[in-house]
């Protein structure tokens, strides 16, 4: 899809960026019906792939095995302005990456990537056996999931400098 406002598109390194910098994206599934279900997700990127764990079952899990075609969206930097004498706007920067979601059963990928998630959203807490003890009570029960990117589109609404 052709974006409308081609003077607020940004490079695919500023999309990248943006979802390396969120912590969560709003996964957007196919239902087959009328109404599309949308949830907010913790993800990490790893090259061209982002990951997110999750229960092993559900409605999620049963849509993703469904219809793996799926829609993701970062919003960063969202700030409500005013300006005079007479202009509501919103400064902001977004992401929209399309793709295709994999179920990950391979352990080893499995780690890397709660490994990856883990350091993103809790670097603070990676201390080496907390991690191994976490993986060891967890790895099995735990649902790992690759969105496998195809399409990034970025943009961006930035105050003007005077």
């Amino acid at each position: 899809m052709e974006m409308r406002r081609k003077d607020r598109a940004r490079d695919e390194g500023f999309s990248l960026e943006l979802i390396d910098r969120c912590s969560h994206g709003v996964l957007a599934l196919n239902t087959g019906e009328d109404t599309p279900y949308c949830l907010p997700l913790s993800l990490v990127r790893v090259d061209r792939s982002l990951y997110f764990h999750c229960a092993r079952q559900g409605r999620k899990v049963e849509l993703m095995r469904a219809c793996p075609k799926v829609c993701l969206t970062f919003v960063g930097g969202d700030r409500p302005a005013f300006l005079e004498p007479d202009e509501y706007t919103t400064y902001f920067q977004s992401a929209i990456v399309t793709g295709t979601v994999h179920e990950v059963t391979d352990d080893a990928e499995k780690i890397l990537a709660l490994r990856a998630l883990c350091e993103k959203l809790t670097p603070q807490a990676m201390d080496a056996d907390q991690f191994e003890r976490a993986i060891a009570r967890s790895l099995k029960a735990t649902g790992v999931w690759r969105i496998d990117m195809e399409d990034i589109s970025g943009k961006e609404k930035a105050p003007k400098i005077q």
